[in-house]
């Protein structure tokens, strides 16, 4: 799918970060009927989309080493993000170039279920570990449709209200956390779908600022915003991903 070249400019008005907004996400995910995968002995892993205020001069946190420094890394530029800040906002972690998979690839905060553990308590685990957020489950919205990964996992979403968040990331697995606007998956050039040799399916992504995310990520997000935000149960389980997010 293409879009006008000058839609591409057209950025909405940032959202309100209140109650209102809290209250709007958290009955439209309610009242969803989740697309659950079957697991079929495949890992299990949870991302956290955690909701939080920006303005534009809180864009980006680095993570900092054990002396207290900042860990930018000029191998990993980030000004094409430092515009997408301002209202209601998700984090989005740039992750570190020590990881052994996927290093310097934009993800949410998530990981893998530990034995016993449900979807709600990996995610808030892993924000924990990872962003260095102490939520509660009483902060959880709801659930977005799983997601089934190319890398062999079932993902599943678990939106939170972040509330006065206060980001300290974690440098062995994150180099940076962005806030990212909600306003920005509301462009009228996003979703963005290209196809592929390799697959039947369309590849989907969104512009963020003017950064381009690629599903898995993006996917979770496009139904944010129509599920979460626009209330609109229209599936994103079948959106692929490109091939260098197969392995």
């Amino acid at each position: 799918m293409t879009h006008p070249a000058g839609d591409r400019a057209v950025v909405p008005d940032p959202l309100a970060y209140d109650a209102a907004l809290r209250k709007r996400v958290a009955a439209n995910l309610a009242g969803h009927e989740r697309w659950v995968a079957d697991l079929a002995d495949r890992p299990h892993a949870a991302v956290a989309v955690v909701l939080v205020d920006s303005t534009a001069q809180d864009v980006v946190t680095w993570a900092r080493d054990g002396d207290g420094m900042v860990d930018e890394d000029p191998r990993l530029p980030h000004k094409r993000l430092l515009g997408a800040a301002g209202g209601a906002a998700f984090l989005l972690c740039r992750r570190a170039l020590t990881m052994r998979l996927h290093p310097g690839q934009f993800a949410l905060p998530g990981g893998r279920l530990e034995p016993g553990e449900s979807v709600v308590e990996a995610a808030l685990r892993e924000t924990h570990e990872e962003v260095g957020l102490e939520l509660a489950p009483d902060q959880v919205l709801g659930l977005l449709d799983d997601y089934e990964t190319r890398s062999g996992f079932v993902m599943t979403p678990v939106v939170v209200w972040g509330g006065a968040a206060q980001v300290r990331p974690d440098p062995s697995e994150v180099h940076a956390v962005f806030r990212i606007g909600l306003h920005q998956l509301q462009r009228p050039d996003s979703p963005r779908f290209t196809t592929i040799a390799e697959s039947d399916r369309p590849v989907v992504s969104v512009p963020l600022g003017e950064a381009l995310i690629h599903a898995p990520t993006a996917a979770v997000l496009v139904q944010l915003n129509w599920l979460g935000l626009l209330g609109l149960a229209d599936p994103v389980h079948d959106f692929e991903q490109p091939v260098f997010a197969w392995r």
